[in-house]
C-alpha cells in the first residue's frame, strides 16, 4: 500500500524560509527559444497560459505550459 505524498506546508512560526516558487515563463510571438528535445525555434502562436506553438524548422510543436524544457534566448 502506497501513500500519496502531500505537499509540505510552511508554518508561519518556522525559523526556515518558505520555498520560493519559480516565476512563470512568458513567451510572445516572434521570440527565439531553445527546447531540450527539439532544439532552436521561433514562437509562432500563443494560447494564453496553456501552450505555445513553436516552429523548429522541420516541425511545428505545441509546447504546453509550464514550459519546463523550453527557455527564451
Amino acid at each position: 500500500m502506497t501513500k500519496s505524498a502531500a505537499p509540505k506546508r510552511h508554518l508561519p512560526t518556522s525559523p526556515f524560509k518558505a520555498p520560493v516558487a519559480p516565476p512563470l515563463k512568458h513567451f510572445a510571438v516572434g521570440d527565439r527559444v531553445t527546447h531540450d528535445l527539439f532544439g532552436l525555434g521561433r514562437v509562432i502562436g500563443i494560447e494564453d497560459g496553456i501552450a505555445a506553438l513553436v516552429d523548429f524548422g522541420p516541425t511545428q510543436e505545441r509546447i504546453l505550459s509550464p514550459y519546463a524544457k523550453m527557455s527564451k534566448l
